[in-house]
């Protein structure tokens, strides 16, 4: 750890690096890099159907449109007709169609108007076959993509019999589509001897750079993949980006001109995966303080037609069932539904958001079965500190402080007095009626698939005494690159202005990991510090022989080389190293330590550390229109020792108004045919200005330093708080009940838009007791 004095950058609100350029518009994303006037622009022609043989594709007339240069099918690919890591996501369907939207063939025109005319006059023949669209229907007809997995621990099934309380329920939840300000684009331009330049709106650069090289049967190493910044990924870029890369690869490689492959926004959310939707039956055995004695829970995700990160999504779902909560004996049992869909991806919270919304919708059963608050349930179950502490996948937490933050947070939200003021508003009011909720977070940082866990950087310091890194990340506006800059700077002891970060390449760092699983500064911040801290010992062990001074007494701070009592500018002493043919380049590496997993017995240390908050939300609905408004929420969020409060508090505001969108507005909907009808701004509503509560008060945990050995000890800050949207939900749900009971309640689905509420409402008043979403039954062990 560096001295105190010497952090002058991490620790301190520093601006992001693109700030300026982002509100002044003169931010360069890949549509604004200027291409030759040859360059060809590219669009790709949709099947029609959900599921069919493709009889005819009669293309003559695409060929023959004004403007088009070239015309492309799976019979004109020079490599593997594959974009994706599980080796079933074909670039251009051949025969068969697996869902409504998949590309069958690209078109290469002089413009974007020219080519998306010439698909239009595609003439397509299809042999319709059966079509599976939803879960319910997978499961029915036994559609699976791989082998259910289990995940068990104790004896749960004989401890429900014996419990004395027993409920069972069941929950849906939908998913999301990631909804980026850029949509997928990629640009490739020739080279010498095939070589090829690529730029990709990607979280993946080095995804990309393997998928293009399998496409053109080239070798990875004629294959440069670059991206400066991308306008949102939210993990729609981690795998699927690939294919618009090795398309617009393609079409550059066979005419030998630079391409262009740009989605509109319509055909973006047509084409591209979503968040998982996920539907959840439960049994779960208690006792009357609401303690959970026993667990059975089964989860089912609808996939899509192809793998892509449908397993990892679904283990790391499996994984987050516990979020806050000791489960002695539980059984989890996931099952990967094969649909005609879309193939579902990677989304912020990747699995762990819907695996969350399980246990918390269970502890709000019993909190209302028991009729008490839904928070003492949770208190109850919490993870102890030295008891009580293991996972069901057999991790020992060490960092446990959910204790504290929601402790501190009940306190500073004024929780319980405002919940007794709610049901006070509630009893007057018969049209309006308010809602409270209260909901933890604890989320595993790393991913589980343990080879991702590694990173690479390049530091250069020039001879003037500025320095410029190159690391495996990826910048989507999270503030990636801006936190590497202050690592690298505090190592220096320069201030920012004196160190930039480059557009990440393939060319200066291989083999990197997808900017995912919250990971990026963990990863990219130490390997960047490992390089740095390379360049500075041996800037020292040179000063040290040539000023005959102890290495011990040679600092970095604040612009100055401290050399003992003296001091040198950075720069003079870059000049001396230079002249004495030392190299001022480094690499660094970085591998993350102590994490190991059997993914076939689902046990081990997956996660390195865990991330920590809480919210609590309070809403207000319109019983007669299901309408509603958060009107106040209060946050208290884990960041270890933030690299950047200012960054990290905008990463905890923004993941908690996309997750609010994905439980309350964001609602996808296919029709019958299997056609995704919410695929424009029209008709998917994500959370705008007005959707932000009048009040809000979010903070970040104070004093709480990462108990393991990352980068400053900051923690993870760009998935675990969508999860805190979790509380919006509930407190919908709280709203709901005390409108129309508790059956009422069980009857709202996620996403609860108002029409949802307003279902909810009215099913409630049409059924007596618990109706068939939940019931309360004696176990053999007590009475119900």
């Amino acid at each position: 750890m560096m001295p105190e004095d010497r952090q002058i950058c991490c620790g301190k609100p520093v601006k992001h690096e693109s700030a300026w350029l982002h509100v002044t518009g003169s931010a360069h994303f890949i549509d604004d890099i200027p291409l030759p006037p040859t360059t060809l622009h590219v669009a790709l022609g949709m099947s029609a159907m959900a599921h069919a043989l493709i009889c005819r594709l009669d293309l003559e007339a695409t060929r023959a449109a004004p403007g088009v240069v070239a015309v492309f099918t799976a019979a004109d690919l020079p490599g593997k007709n594959n974009y994706s890591p599980t080796g079933d996501d074909p670039l251009l369907a051949e025969r068969e169609v697996q869902y409504v939207g998949q590309p069958l063939f690209a078109v290469a025109a002089t413009s974007y108007e020219n080519a998306r005319r010439a698909v239009m006059q595609a003439r397509i023949d299809y042999e319709p076959l059966a079509a599976i669209l939803d879960i319910s229907s997978a499961v029915a007809q036994a559609s699976y993509l791989f082998p259910a997995k289990i995940l068990q621990r104790g004896d749960p099934q004989t401890l429900l019999g014996q419990s004395p309380l027993r409920l069972q329920g069941a929950q849906v939840i939908g998913g999301q589509d990631h909804f980026y300000l850029e949509g997928q684009i990629a640009a490739a331009i020739p080279g010498d001897d095939g070589a090829m330049l690529i730029y990709s709106s990607t979280q993946n650069p080095s995804e990309a750079q393997r998928m293009v090289a399998h496409a053109l049967n080239r070798g990875a190493h004629e294959i440069q993949v670059q991206c400066r910044r991308i306008g949102g990924g939210f993990g729609g870029k981690e795998t699927q980006a690939a294919l618009f890369a090795a398309l617009a690869a393609v079409v550059a490689q066979s005419t030998g001109r630079p391409t262009k492959l740009r989605l509109d926004r319509d055909t973006d959310m047509l084409m591209t995966g979503k968040r998982h939707d996920f539907m959840a039956d439960y049994d779960v055995g208690f006792d009357p303080q609401g303690r959970i004695l026993a667990l059975d829970v089964k989860l089912f995700s609808r996939c899509g037609y192809s793998a892509d990160l449908s397993a990892p999504v679904n283990d790391r779902a499996m994984f987050h069932v516990d979020n806050c909560y000791f489960l002695e004996h539980v059984r989890i049992v996931s099952h990967r539904c094969r649909t005609h869909t879309v193939s579902n991806t990677a989304c912020r919270g990747f699995g762990g958001p819907q695996g969350m919304m399980v246990i918390e919708t269970i502890m709000d059963d019993i909190g209302r079965k028991l009729g008490i608050d839904p928070l003492d349930v949770r208190r109850v179950n919490f993870y102890g500190v030295e008891e009580r502490n293991t996972t069901p996948y057999w991790t020992c937490i060490e960092d446990n402080i959910i204790h504290r933050v929601i402790d501190e947070l009940e306190i500073s939200s004024n929780y319980r007095k405002r919940r007794i003021g709610l049901k006070s508003f509630n009893e007057q009011n018969p049209i309006i009626k308010k809602g409270i909720a209260l909901t933890p977070v604890k989320f595993g940082i790393s991913f589980t698939a343990t080879h991702y866990n590694q990173a690479g950087a390049l530091v250069h310091v020039y001879s003037d005494g500025t320095v410029l890194v190159n690391h495996g990340g990826t910048e989507m506006g999270q503030g990636l690159h801006t936190k590497v800059a202050q690592v690298v700077a505090d190592e220096f002891g320069l201030p920012m202005e004196r160190v930039r970060v480059s557009a990440t390449d393939t060319g200066k760092v291989p083999n990197t990991s997808a900017t995912a699983a919250s990971s990026g500064s963990d990863l990219n911040g130490m390997a960047a510090r490992t390089a740095a801290q390379t360049l500075c010992a041996r800037m020292i062990d040179f000063a040290s022989g040539h000023f005959g001074v102890e290495a011990q007494a040679i600092h970095f701070r604040a612009g100055k080389v401290w050399i003992g009592a003296d001091a040198l500018l950075f720069e003079e002493l870059v000049a001396l190293v230079y002249l004495a043919r030392i190299s001022l380049s480094a690499t660094g590496y970085y591998r993350t330590p102590k994490i190991h997993y059997d993914k076939e017995s689902m046990r081990g240390r997956p996660f390195y550390y865990f991330s920590y908050g809480a919210a609590v939300s309070e809403v207000a609905i319109d019983t007669l229109t299901g309408e509603y408004r958060l009107l106040r929420v209060d946050i208290l969020h884990d960041v270890g020792h933030s690299l950047n409060p200012a960054l990290d508090l905008g990463q905890i505001e923004g993941g908690f108004i996309q997750g609010m969108g994905w439980l309350t507005s964001e609602e996808l909907w296919w029709n019958e045919a299997g056609e995704l009808k919410t695929h424009a701004p029209s008709t998917y509503k994500i959370p705008a200005a007005d959707d932000w509560p009048l009040e809000w008060n979010i903070r970040t945990l104070e004093n709480a330093p990462n108990r393991e050995t990352t980068v400053f000890r900051s923690k993870a800050v760009g998935e675990p708080p969508l999860m805190l949207a979790i509380s919006v939900f509930h407190a919908l749900r709280d709203a709901v009940a005390q409108a129309a009971g508790v059956e009422a309640a069980h009857a709202l689905k996620a996403p609860a838009t108002p029409e949802a509420v307003l279902a909810a409402l009215n099913a409630g008043k049409e059924k007596n007791g618990w109706g068939a979403q939940a019931e309360l039954t004696a176990g053999t062990g007590g009475t119900g």
